[in-house]
């Protein structure tokens, strides 16, 4: 006989009821979910071709994953596309419901996209990407993509990034100009402190010489670059 806690529950169905939570849960979490990825929606010129993206995912795995595409004509959704993914790695069994729709998902990337030829302003609207997991219970899980045609792209303002770019250009400018000056007053610097190195050196040979160090006699009259050194030095 099973034994009842105060509450009334039997420990089986305790134990159900946490693995039935535990379930859901798990399956509320990474079950499955469709996505057209960061953008879901697009405008595009009239009589261009456009991709409507879309992509699974299921941490669960998938197992016969039904899928379609339906466009919502005012209210009236006409399907596009429905296929199969029978297992992961197997590619999709498709059947196409319109004759400017080609599919061009694969089952390796977990792709079920398709391609729109040719557009008019009749195609201007939102497109559903449905897919159903049997795996999972026949969860079920859709995304909108929003399809805008135009008979000319709309002109982006660069105002902004045309003063952002010279600005930064004019910087840059700038810190080029300030690194050259610098390096040739750095340059000026070390030719002129080798001079007076050089003046310095030749000033105290003189003296020695004339103190009677190097054993000859001195000429008191310096040559004219030490003139200009002893000049320099004053």
């Amino acid at each position: 006989m099973a034994s009842l806690d105060n509450t009334g529950w039997s420990l089986p169905g305790l134990l159900v009821a946490v693995l039935l939570v535990f379930e859901l849960g798990v399956l509320q979490i990474c079950g499955l979910e469709v996505s057209t990825g960061k953008v879901s929606r697009v405008e595009a010129m009239n009589g261009s071709t456009v991709l409507l993206p879309c992509t699974y995912s299921s941490c669960i795995g998938i197992y016969k994953l039904a899928f379609n595409w339906h466009f919502n004509d005012n209210g009236t959704m006409i399907k596009l596309c429905e296929g199969e993914v029978h297992s992961e790695g197997v590619e999709p069994k498709v059947k196409v419901e319109h004759k400017r729709v080609e599919f061009v998902g694969s089952s390796k990337t977990n792709n079920i996209s398709i391609l729109l030829w040719n557009i008019t302003f009749e195609d201007d609207g939102d497109y559903t990407c449905f897919a159903v997991n049997p795996k999972e219970k026949f969860r079920n899980h859709s995304t909108i993509f929003t399809l805008k045609v135009v008979d000319q792209m709309s002109e982006v303002d660069n105002t902004l990034t045309v003063i952002i770019g010279s600005v930064l250009g004019g910087v840059i400018g700038l810190v080029i100009i300030v690194m050259v000056i610098k390096a040739l007053v750095v340059q000026f610097l070390l030719k002129d402190d080798e001079k007076n190195k050089e003046c310095l050196v030749n000033a105290s040979g003189n003296d020695n010489t004339e103190n009677g160090l190097t054993g000859a006699k001195a000429d008191n009259k310096g040559t004219p670059k030490e003139e200009k050194c002893q000049k320099g030095l004053k």
